[in-house]
């Protein structure tokens, strides 16, 4: 496992001095190692977990260390968090093999103190029965248990309420599933499910429709031959859920303003029996490409992949049936998959509201009298969710909300909702339903 530790703390340093999405980073590290699978399956745990207890393993540094003023380098840092989280949260490794490890990754550094620092202060936290740190107030204790920014857990307890908080946040431990969406339009699902056998996936109904799945897989499963063969593709429940409320219908025109890396627009073509025409637009065309590969590889031939800029109205574009307004935003919903979002500048986050407005308000032009519109964000937050939205219906009284309960099995009637992981074990999500009256 030594090999491991030495490629989770050189890769969480590459994160600190160049940031960048930690799922991306890590699948693209592990293509080029040679760790042997078991070593890639603990490096991934531990790389994983470090981040998402960064705050929580930091507050621990900050208390043992005998000069908490002191600026470690980002190198003998992740040598501390990997070496804690081992033994705060990784009940398989010793204590010893975990302080040991670390002491030798220490031993590599060119400053001589180093090992006996990094050997001090995980022994003293051994001593200490691995207590964290206590603060002086609740939202204190809780950003420390849950490794939680205070401004994010006040914005929580705020928004959801204490307990539904603490829910949201011990959903963004642990890896998420990996969800697929079938494509019924290469196969039944017998006929779908006996091939992902053949290619040694395993799985589970993902709780909502027979055609979404919880697949389980040592490999990557782009490497599959029913991946390759457009079987299916990969998309979070909450996404799937998303289009459904859209509705779809054949033959009719959608568009898909937000659309890359695709997943949306698959699923509507294919909701549709690939009969209609789904414009799937984003503003790069690099993104496009990826739209329009993927399409290509599901053989969804009603798709049209776009460069456009979902912010300005194009008079090139077709009146729609239906309009799906994916925007950009902080991305709270998928902290699971992404734990470096939690400790970004809330200030990062101020700007987004404008911008999901705007495409939202030049996204409405584009639907036809008694069209639909539907606005979503991957994220808990209800700047950018509910309040854009009720801004909108404001401003466009030829817009009324549409009930979306029966597409959420909800007991009470809400053109508006935000779906909680603890629902369907889904990314956190939302989504609003609107018609146009005139």
């Amino acid at each position: 496992m030594g090999n491991s530790r030495k490629f989770v703390v050189r890769l969480l340093t590459k994160l600190d001095e160049n940031s960048s999405y930690s799922n991306i980073a890590l699948d693209e590290a592990l293509k080029r190692s040679d760790l042997s699978p078991q070593d890639k399956k603990f490096a991934s745990a531990l790389f994983y977990g470090t981040l998402e207890r960064r705050l929580t393993l930091d507050e621990i540094i900050r208390e043992l260390s005998s000069d908490p003023r002191n600026k470690l380098n980002h190198t003998l840092r992740n040598i501390l968090r990997t070496g804690l989280y081992q033994l705060k949260y990784m009940d398989s490794v010793p204590d010893n093999a975990a302080v040991d490890e670390a002491v030798k990754l220490a031993k590599k550094l060119r400053n001589p103190l180093s090992p006996g620092f990094v050997n001090g202060l995980l022994r003293e936290f051994i001593r200490r029965d691995k207590k964290l740190p206590e603060k002086d107030t609740e939202t204190g204790n809780i950003s420390v248990e849950y490794s939680c920014p205070e401004w994010l857990v006040e914005k929580w307890v705020r928004e959801l309420g204490k307990q539904k908080c603490k829910d949201m946040l011990l959903y963004t431990f642990g890896r998420p599933p990996e969800t697929v969406k079938l494509n019924y339009l290469k196969g039944d699902a017998a006929n779908i499910k006996d091939k992902l056998l053949e290619n040694g996936v395993t799985f589970e109904r993902a709780g909502v429709y027979e055609d979404a799945l919880n697949i389980a897989f040592s490999g990557a499963i782009e490497s599959t031959g029913c991946f390759r063969d457009g079987l299916f593709h990969v998309q979070d429940l909450s996404s799937q859920i998303c289009c459904h409320v859209l509705d779809p219908q054949k033959g009719e025109t959608v568009l898909d303003l937000c659309s890359a890396p695709g997943g949306k627009a698959f699923t509507i073509a294919e909701l549709m029996g690939n009969e209609g025409k789904v414009i799937a637009a984003d503003l790069h065309e690099n993104r496009v490409r990826l739209i329009r590969s993927g399409a290509e590889r599901l053989g969804l031939s009603c798709i049209e992949a776009i460069a456009n800029d979902a912010k300005v109205f194009n008079e090139s574009l077709p009146a729609a049936d239906r309009v799906l307004c994916d925007v950009p935003c902080s991305g709270l919903g998928v902290i699971r998959r992404k734990p470096e979002i939690k400790y970004k500048d809330p200030a990062d986050f101020d700007r987004l509201p404008d911008i999901q407005y705007k495409i939202l308000d030049t996204s409405s032009g584009y639907v036809k009298p008694g069209g639909v519109l539907v606005y979503s964000t991957c994220t808990v937050s209800e700047q950018e969710n509910g309040e854009v939205v009720e801004k909108f219906l404001s401003a466009h009284l030829e817009f009324e909300p549409s009930d979306i309960s029966a597409y959420l099995k909800l007991e009470k009637p809400a053109y508006k909702y935000t779906i909680l992981p603890d629902r369907f074990g889904s990314d956190g999500f939302f989504i609003a339903r609107l018609v146009r009256r005139r």
